[in-house]
């Protein structure tokens, strides 16, 4: 049994407070080790660590008060968090700097604190967000578990962001959010549909009010809400099993539907008007190889 223990920290930043950000988020994730000893990946909101400020209220400096390359001082203080407690770290999303740009990126650190994933959030929310575009999908490898990847946000209003990411095997999707807006009633739609549509898991974890509207959700591969916060600070706790992807494209959702496996059988068939005319490349995948198939891939894709 391939199974994954998360905990999805609901929090909130001291705002414009970098240092005393990093304290209280280290002690949450000390907690949340210790109120769950088999915790395997921990999860933060997005650009917590970036210590924004209220959404009403101008914050001119938001998108500079943290930004710096990665690597960088701050991934040299979560990768010693990372080895310290022993869990593979997805801390949110931070403000990268590279060549005269400014991106909204997530990492994933694994325990031996190497950072294995580094996505850059393809869909910032205009006009709020001014950060560079990214240019790639990204997954990651937790050796004898399973596949899981990235996405930030916004990024969770197109499918298509989800469909690639399972392309690549992704079996998760770790998807740190920052939303302030009544509109994330959408967004817990959207990760039940992007849920079900690709028939994996999503990790949605939203910050906390009154940095933002909280309600985390953590979706199982039918599109069925596990678990579900309110507003406030709290930690979600979820054991996914991983299997659980496997059978559920194997028999169907309800045992009913495959839409997954449709995919692969029909490919040729039709051609997609808004990509060119492009025909879809499945991935190598089948109810009988699935083992075999994931195996075989690469530990960190980055494509």
């Amino acid at each position: 049994m391939r199974v994954l223990s998360i905990a999805a920290i609901q929090t909130k930043p001291v705002p414009y407070d970098v240092e005393a950000t990093w304290e209280r988020f280290a002690a949450q994730a000390e907690t949340a080790k210790i109120l769950g000893p088999e915790v395997d990946v921990i999860v933060a909101p997005e650009l917590l660590l970036a210590a924004p400020g209220q959404f009403l209220i101008p914050d001119p400096d938001g998108e500079t008060r943290s930004a710096g390359p990665i690597p960088s001082q701050l991934t040299a203080r979560i990768s010693e968090l990372a080895r310290r407690l022993g869990v593979w770290l997805v801390p949110g999303s931070l403000l990268e700097t590279d060549g005269g740009n400014t991106y909204n990126t997530a990492i994933a650190v694994s325990p031996d604190g190497e950072i294995v994933a580094r996505y850059r959030k393809l869909f910032p929310w205009r006009p709020f967000e001014t950060t560079t575009p990214g240019d790639s999908f990204v997954t990651f490898d937790i050796p004898d578990r399973g596949r899981v990847g990235l996405a930030i946000c916004f990024d969770g209003s197109f499918p298509e962001i989800s469909r690639q990411l399972a392309w690549l095997g992704a079996e998760v999707i770790i998807q740190p959010t920052l939303t302030t807006t009544r509109d994330r009633e959408m967004e817990i739609v959207m990760s039940r549909a992007n849920a079900f549509a690709n028939q994996v898991y999503v990790v949605n974890v939203n910050g906390a009010d009154p940095s933002a509207v909280g309600e985390s959700v953590i979706v199982d591969p039918e599109g069925t809400i596990m678990q579900q916060a309110r507003g406030g600070e709290e930690i979600l706790f979820a054991v996914l099993d991983l299997d659980r992807v496997t059978q559920v494209r194997r028999y169907g959702t309800l045992g009913i539907n495959r839409p997954w496996a449709q995919l692969q059988d029909q490919q040729g068939i039709l051609s997609y008007p808004m990509f060119g005319g492009a025909h879809f490349q499945p991935p190598a995948w089948s109810p009988e190889d699935a083992d075999e198939s994931r195996g075989s891939q690469f530990s960190a894709t980055s494509s």
